[in-house]
């Protein structure tokens, strides 16, 4: 049973979420949360595998919400609930970990696959959340120009191809037909090399630098 925590300061919004995922027989909303610090208490009390986030909440925002409860458990995975005009703390989400990116009138069904995806180690970017990250890399990232990103290898480049698509190192390596262990060794290169902090931000990156194309799933 996958465990969700639901945090968005509008309660007909989590109800509605809440009853998408509750029709699931594998998934199962553990607790809700109308902002950040109740975020954080709730997960505490239910310790959710997953959390479904708004990003703009008062007392504390979803990207900080995100960082605090990924500090206290490294193993969950957060998606991030979003509207066209929340660049900004999309781009926060990114730096604090989150593993997928929807808009809030995502469809049924794309929601619960999202939750599964993720919670299996993937991840989950929609190109129209994409095109406005790439909008919003440029003021912050503007010294890249002047940074050559380190050429990746052939391999990583394989390796970058299957991650924009959401794969698990698990996947990768059953793809290429090499070992786990040397797919988390590509992985971590390709991060180090894109000079971003998670494999999320390195796919965002990547599409940005045009070594992958934005894809719908």
């Amino acid at each position: 049973m996958i465990r969700v925590l639901i945090a968005d300061d509008h309660p007909i919004v989590r109800e509605g979420f809440g009853a998408i995922v509750n029709a699931e027989s594998d998934i199962q909303v553990v607790a809700q949360a109308s902002n950040g610090v109740e975020a954080l208490e709730r997960a505490a009390e239910a310790n959710p595998d997953v959390a479904l986030m708004d990003l703009r909440m008062p007392n504390m925002g979803g990207a900080e919400a995100i960082r605090r409860l990924r500090q206290a458990n490294p193993n969950l995975r957060a998606i991030v609930l979003t509207t066209y005009d929340d660049d900004e703390a999309i781009y926060e989400a990114i730096r604090a970990g989150a593993r997928g990116y929807l808009l809030k009138d995502v469809r049924p069904k794309d929601l619960v696959r999202a939750i599964r995806r993720v919670h299996a180690g993937g991840s989950l970017l929609q190109p129209v959340v994409v095109e406005r990250l790439l909008d919003r890399l440029g003021p912050e990232d503007a010294d890249d120009e002047t940074q050559p990103v380190e050429a990746l290898t052939p391999r990583e480049l394989e390796v970058l191809q299957i991650m924009a698509r959401g794969a698990r190192n698990r996947d990768i390596a059953q793809e290429l037909v090499i070992s786990e262990r040397t797919v988390k060794i590509h992985v971590a290169n390709i991060i180090a090399k894109l000079a971003v902090t998670n494999r999320t931000a390195a796919v965002v990156r990547a599409i940005d630098l045009k070594l992958v194309l934005s894809r719908d799933d």
